[in-house]
C-alpha cells in the first residue's frame, strides 16, 4: 500500500525552508559594526577652532587712529582767529604742515593738542618780555626756561606720536610740532617754547602764518 506520510506536527520541514541559524545573523551584524568603525575613523577630522585675531583687530586699530590724527592735524591748520589769537602774515607760499602736535600760544593761555584746558595760564606782556612765564611754571626759578606742565602735557603727546610714527614706519625718535603763536607773542615766550619742545624730544616745529592770499 502506498501513500505520503506527513511529518507529524511541531516537525521541522525541508533544509530549504528553515530560517538561517542565529549565528549567521550576529556575525553580519558584528561585521557591519565593525566596517561602521573603520569608516568613522577614516573621515575622522580635527575640528576647526574658530578664535578672534587679535593682531588684524590691532593692525585695523591703529590705521584707524592714524587716520584720526591726520584729521586732527589737517583741521588744525585751519585754526579760527579771535581776539586772543591773531595770527602773524607771512609772504610764504608754502603748503601748511599736517602732522605733528598742535601748541597753541594765544595772548592769554598755550594749549597742547585739542585739549581745551590751557597747561599755562600767561601774565602780562611786559612780564612775559623780561622774564617770560610765571616762574612758578619754571623748572629752576624765573630765569629757566623750562616750562614744566608744557613738558608733561607734550610728554603725553610724544608717547602716543611716537607709537604712530613707529606704526606707519617713520623714525620714532623724534616728533614734530606745530607753532600757532598770537602775532603779539613775546619772543622771550616763543623761545621758552621752543626749549621745552627741543627738552621733550621734539627735534622739528612748524609755524603757522597767515599766507599774502590765502589763510593758511
Amino acid at each position: 500500500m502506498s501513500g505520503s506520510v506527513r511529518p507529524p506536527s511541531g516537525t521541522p520541514g525541508p533544509a530549504s525552508n528553515r530560517p538561517p541559524p542565529p549565528a549567521a545573523k550576529s556575525g553580519s551584524i558584528v561585521r557591519f559594526k565593525a566596517a561602521l568603525r573603520k569608516a568613522k575613523r577614516r573621515n575622522f577630522k580635527e575640528p576647526e577652532i574658530d578664535f578672534l585675531n587679535i593682531t588684524a583687530m590691532l593692525d585695523l586699530m591703529t590705521i584707524i587712529l592714524v587716520f584720526m590724527l591726520k584729521t586732527v592735524a589737517a583741521s588744525s591748520a585751519s585754526t579760527p582767529q579771535s581776539k586772543d589769537l591773531s595770527l602773524p602774515a607771512s609772504v610764504m607760499r608754502t603748503e601748511a604742515a599736517q602732522e605733528g602736535v598742535v601748541v597753541v600760544i594765544s595772548k592769554s593761555q598755550i594749549l597742547v593738542g585739542d585739549d581745551p584746558n590751557p597747561v599755562v595760564l600767561l601774565p602780562s606782556r611786559e612780564q612775559l618780555a623780561q622774564s617770560g612765564v610765571d616762574a612758578k611754571y619754571k623748572r629752576s626759578g624765573p630765569n629757566d626756561m623750562y616750562i614744566v606742565p608744557l613738558a608733561n602735557s607734550l610728554q603725553h603727546a610724544r608717547e602716543t606720536d611716537k607709537a604712530i610714527r613707529a606704526a606707519k614706519g617713520q623714525d620714532p625718535s623724534t616728533s614734530e610740532a606745530i607753532i600757532v603763536a598770537d602775532t603779539t607773542t613775546p619772543y622771550r615766550l616763543l623761545i621758552e617754547v621752543l626749549f621745552t619742545l627741543g627738552q621733550s624730544e621734539f627735534g622739528k616745529y612748524h609755524l603757522m602764518v597767515i599766507s599774502g592770499k590765502n589763510k593758511k
